[in-house]
């Protein structure tokens, strides 16, 4: 990606929406994953010449990184998803509680703190980052346990 996307903190973002939702409700069903994804999606295509193309673009990668989230929790608590727009990038923020080891699967967090995970995931996610020309990274969170953040292009160029 030509230009790296800010920090979480940066206050070159504004926030767009946030929800949170308790884990056993997120967790009670797969189909859920489908209906967040497109509330966010449909919120990140607003502005858009094309909101339809990017709304649907986008619905791709958002629906494997709230999968993802979906499979790494299985700790009681909330799950946090936030929207938010600067002038060059939308992010996409989740956060949930990730208590231990076990819980830590598909994302681990090795002694550097540095995430790891499943190879299979690695690679989804590096190819989300080449196909979507965005910046996907997973953090551990103090207030929550991990995170994963989504920065891509607010511009419409995908191919």
């Amino acid at each position: 990606m030509e230009e790296k996307a800010s920090g979480f903190d940066d206050h070159a973002f504004v926030p767009m929406v946030s929800l949170e939702m308790n884990l056993a409700t997120f967790k009670s069903r797969w189909q859920l994953c489908d209906g967040i994804t497109e509330y966010l999606s449909e919120i990140l295509g607003q502005s858009h010449s094309d909101p339809a193309r990017y709304t649907n673009f986008l619905s791709v990668a958002a629906n494997e990184l709230v999968e993802l989230a979906f499979r790494s929790t299985r700790a009681p608590g909330k799950i946090h998803f936030g929207l938010y727009r600067s002038e060059t990038f939308n992010r996409l923020r989740i956060a949930f509680p990730c208590e231990d080891a076990f819980d830590r699967r598909p994302v681990a967090v090795a002694r550097s703190g540095d995430p790891v995970m499943k190879p299979e995931e690695t690679v989804r996610l590096r190819d989300l980052a080449t196909i979507f020309r965005a910046a996907i990274r997973i953090e551990e969170d103090e207030a929550h346990g991990m995170q994963i953040i989504a920065d891509f292009p607010a511009r419409e160029d995908f191919q």
